[in-house]
């Protein structure tokens, strides 16, 4: 079988496929992005803006939001920013909403915002176990959902790029929460795929795996702890080769 056949996600082809999912240039493309305001949803905005992309920012950092936007708009790009809980579907609704309102619609959804708690699982309250899920899980859902729909009804061709973890495919000590959050969204994002590719829906869903990244994911956890945990003391990735990952399955399904 030729190898260009075998492709990640909707991309794959069989005989009842006139051709594979093409999405356009990122120099075409609007792009969202959650949890812009910092680490990995930053460095993606950054490098998506210098690439050509309109940016629709979003994050509950207005303040940051802000100077990102003005950052980018300085340079030349066009973006603009929402301020947006994730964790609540109307919150996400907005995102999208400002997205169609501000440009037509968009072609590229990234699901990157997401926190972290640590603390023995017998000692996290369900209260937060629950809130951190409506961020990494749910927020999700609800992005993937919504962009779905939204390339559906219009007959396009778009990209749902969700931000995994290494620790939704290996749970780990005191960071139990984070770590089932994240397999939740691995298997949600495997089955979706699955389902799209099954009706060849105008999808491309992917979902991209980081290990240990450089960002301030330690400084905005929720901690249980006596003392700061010690950052990573083995390789650590800087948030742009994270950034390169996300872009890349932009363009290609």
């Amino acid at each position: 079988m030729d190898q260009s056949y075998v492709q990640q996600g909707n991309g794959s082809m069989d005989a009842s496929m006139e051709k594979p999912l093409s999405l356009k240039k990122l120099a075409d493309q609007v792009i969202v992005i959650t949890g812009a305001s910092s680490g990995i949803g930053l460095a993606t905005a950054r490098m998506a803006a210098a690439r050509g992309a309109r940016l629709v920012l979003a994050a509950r950092n207005e303040h940051a939001l802000k100077i990102l936007a003005n950052e980018l708009k300085n340079n030349g790009s066009s973006a603009i920013w929402v301020r947006a809980d994730v964790g609540r579907e109307e919150d996400v609704k907005h995102i999208a909403a400002t997205a169609i309102k501000t440009f037509g619609g968009f072609e590229t959804w990234v699901n990157n915002a997401g926190v972290s708690i640590f603390g023995e699982a017998m000692d996290v309250s369900i209260e937060d176990m629950k809130r951190m899920y409506d961020t990494n899980f749910w927020g999700a859902v609800y992005g993937t959902r919504l962009a779905v729909q939204h390339y559906k009804s219009r007959g396009v061709s778009g990209a749902v790029i969700n931000i995994g973890s290494l620790f939704g495919d290996r749970g780990t000590v005191i960071q139990s929460t984070y770590a089932s959050s994240k397999f939740a969204l691995h298997g949600f994002t495997e089955s979706i795929r699955m389902e799209l590719e099954k009706e060849h829906a105008p999808v491309s869903i992917t979902l991209v795996h980081p290990g240990r990244i450089d960002t301030p994911y330690n400084e905005h956890a929720c901690s249980y702890l006596k003392k700061q945990p010690a950052h990573y003391m083995s390789m650590i990735y800087p948030p742009q080769a994270v950034a390169e990952a996300i872009l890349f399955a932009a363009e290609h399904p």
